[in-house]
């Protein structure tokens, strides 16, 4: 049977400057230059060198196979001077026999590379892409008869589920692939808890799971698991297991989103996957932490943005029954020479991924028409990867995300099975009224296509404050005006098939020096570090979350100039009353944004309370503002005070 051997330990890095230092993976070498603004960050290729001993294990019978799942973004690697595999994409797994190359002593060199280049996805898109092997490596040993490890590094066994008889049972369809035609493949299905429910022999099967219980997102995502034997000669030479989730899901213009024959508003929120400091080599545990606070918000479902996530990060997804958005990095250009590299990143997505109940639409693209000169041969390779997708999948629909000025006319609009528009109405342009307005006339003009909002948000950054916050000023109370109007449109449309928020936390993007921090996107509702939960943040948890809570906001803006302050606090509780030193002021009811007028002399001390829930803060007039405080200009949107 198989062993995984992890290989992340011990390495040594040359970097840009062609110093050499010792490093443990997942690794960047860009987790500094990457994020501090310039859009001088190191893109180019560096190498990576692994001595390592030759695994135990029979030559005679036995296999050994690299695992790499992510280096970024193009990568070649040789063991004992010779070339075993190249890769283009730095988002995905890749694997490579390596059995007869092994030696008593081995050395593993790995050039990652993610020069400016016309062929391999991303090159332009706010973000920063890193460079490195930032996700596991292992070696693999298995028997020579196996399941298939080298088509574009997916699992070997491929699970489709669906409800029948009414809900009331499981329809499961299991598909395995091995290396070869010799020995006969056993096929379990097992429940959460491990115990059988059915069983058969084939490398396909089919089967039904009576009493069946769904995958049904939040409340209850449940998950089985398909186990397939290989066994040889009356012995078992290799197993693949591949969890999976009994549901079925649809679309509808006028109503949205449906679970499971039941509506189910998508309301969530985008991710990237970088940290700061880190870039994107994240741990599993930074990997669960942002789960952990995804889920605090009380958000179901996640866009995962702009490219392949970590398959930790997917398994987590179904674990926690969020319902997911999963694409490739066809972004912001297209490149005529890119062609090859959008089918292959998007064949690897759906073949590594398509066990995974979570996910629900594979994406095509997005904000492809900012910068596409090819229009025609842009649409074409739309075409291809949309006609790729329906082929690979027949479960499950397709969709892109539309560039704020692609007219909803356009025809790489109406390509996909839905589509979504990233629109920052509010915020780059005033007027956040036509949100309302754009919404309703796309409704209006195409009453049968299904539209969402993939992307949606202003910066905030928490150092800065008004009490007067104006579009532009990059301030933590405008971010929360903003959100606010737009939670209460999505309200009055509730045929949009999807909303995710850009985005959940801050990320970097080196080019970015558009007020604020240069290098970074401040649109997050959580900071870079994870550490400071923005007003936003509550604001979405009030509407999303059922976890009761009252939070006060602009508790980072204490000092100021007026004799009366608004004090807002937000709750998911339908009733808050405030305190000021101590004494009740007032108490409100209704629900989730709640305004109080506090009078201001001298300090203030402040306390929410909702049942067993309470918040404080502490305010305090000045006649001028803290000499501990400087003055930002917010470019020609005003001033504002930070620390």
């Amino acid at each position: 049977m198989r062993q995984i051997i992890c290989m992340n330990r011990d390495w040594q890095f040359t970097g840009p400057d062609k110093q050499v230092s010792s490093i443990d993976l997942p690794h960047t070498w860009n987790s500094v230059d990457g994020q501090d603004g310039g859009n001088d960050y190191r893109r180019c290729l560096c190498r990576y060198r692994h001595n390592f001993k030759k695994p135990a294990f029979d030559a005679e019978t036995q296999e050994v196979w690299l695992e790499f799942n992510g280096v970024n973004a193009s990568a070649a690697a040789a063991v004992n001077g010779h070339t075993v595999c190249t890769h283009d994409g730095g988002y995905s797994t890749f694997r490579v026999e390596i059995t007869d190359l092994l030696e008593e002593d081995n050395l593993l060199i790995v050039d990652a590379d993610n020069s400016v280049s016309d062929r391999v996805y991303p090159q332009k898109a706010d973000f920063t892409f890193y460079g490195g092997i930032y996700r596991d490596v292992n070696l693999i040993i298995v028997d020579r008869h196996h399941f298939a490890l080298d088509y574009f590094g997916g699992p070997g066994i491929r699970v489709t589920a669906r409800p029948c008889d009414g809900y009331a049972a499981g329809d499961v369809q299991v598909d395995t692939w091995t290396n070869g035609d010799e020995g006969t493949v056993a096929l379990r299905l097992l429940d959460q808890e491990g115990r059988e429910v059915a069983s058969g022999e084939g490398k396909s099967g089919r089967f039904t799971i009576p009493d069946v219980h769904l995958w049904n997102g939040l409340a209850s995502p449940y998950l089985y698991t398909a186990v397939a034997t290989l066994y040889v000669n009356g012995k078992a030479a290799d197993e693949v297991r591949a969890r999976f989730g009994v549901r079925d899901f649809r679309y509808d213009p006028k109503n949205g989103f449906f679970l499971n024959g039941a509506s189910y508003p998508l309301r969530g929120v985008s991710r990237h996957q970088d940290r700061k400091g880190v870039g994107n080599a994240l741990t599993r545990e930074m990997h669960r932490e942002d789960m952990d606070l995804i889920c605090e918000i009380g958000a179901n479902t996640i866009r995962l943005a702009h490219y392949q996530h970590d398959q930790y990060f997917y398994d987590l997804c179904d674990e926690r029954g969020m319902v997911v958005w999963a694409e490739i990095p066809y972004i912001s250009e297209h490149m005529p020479n890119g062609r090859e590299n959008t089918i292959s990143q998007m064949k690897e997505l759906i073949i590594q991924n398509y066990n995974h109940p979570s996910i629900v639409c594979w994406g095509v693209s997005n904000e492809i028409t900012i910068s596409t000169k090819d229009k025609k041969d842009m649409l074409d390779n739309h075409h291809v990867l949309n006609d790729l997708a329906h082929e690979m999948d027949k479960t499950r629909f397709t969709t892109l995300a539309c560039y704020a000025v692609c007219g909803p006319f356009n025809k790489v609009a109406h390509i996909t099975d839905v589509v979504s528009w990233n629109l920052y109405l509010g915020w780059y342009v005033p007027g956040m009224w036509l949100n309302d307005v754009w919404m309703r006339f796309f409704h209006t003009v195409y009453p049968n296509r299904c539209l969402g909002y993939s992307e949606y948000g202003c910066e905030g950054m928490p150092n800065l404050h008004s009490a007067h916050p104006r579009r532009g000023d990059h301030t933590e109370e405008y971010q929360a005006k903003y959100h606010e109007y737009m939670l209460r449109c999505f309200d009055r449309n509730p045929y949009l098939w999807a909303t995710h928020v850009w985005n959940m936390f801050d990320f970097a993007a080196d080019a970015r020096d558009q007020g604020g921090e240069p290098g970074m996107n401040h649109k997050g509702l959580i900071t870079f570090d994870r550490r400071i939960k923005k007003d936003s943040f509550y604001l979405y948890k009030a509407y999303w979350s059922q976890e009761p809570f009252v939070h006060i906001c602009s508790k980072r803006f204490r000092d100021r100039t007026e004799k009366k302050i608004t004090v807002k606090v937000y709750s998911n509780q339908r009733e808050v009353t405030l305190y000021l030193n101590g004494n009740k002021l007032e108490t409100q009811t209704g629900g989730r944004v709640f305004t109080f007028t506090v009078p201001l002399d001298g300090e203030a001390k402040v306390r929410a309370v909702s049942g067993s829930r309470s918040d404080e803060a502490v305010f305090r007039y000045v006649n001028t503002p803290n000499p501990a405080y400087k003055l930002v200009k917010a470019g020609d949107k005003g001033a504002n005070w930070t620390k």
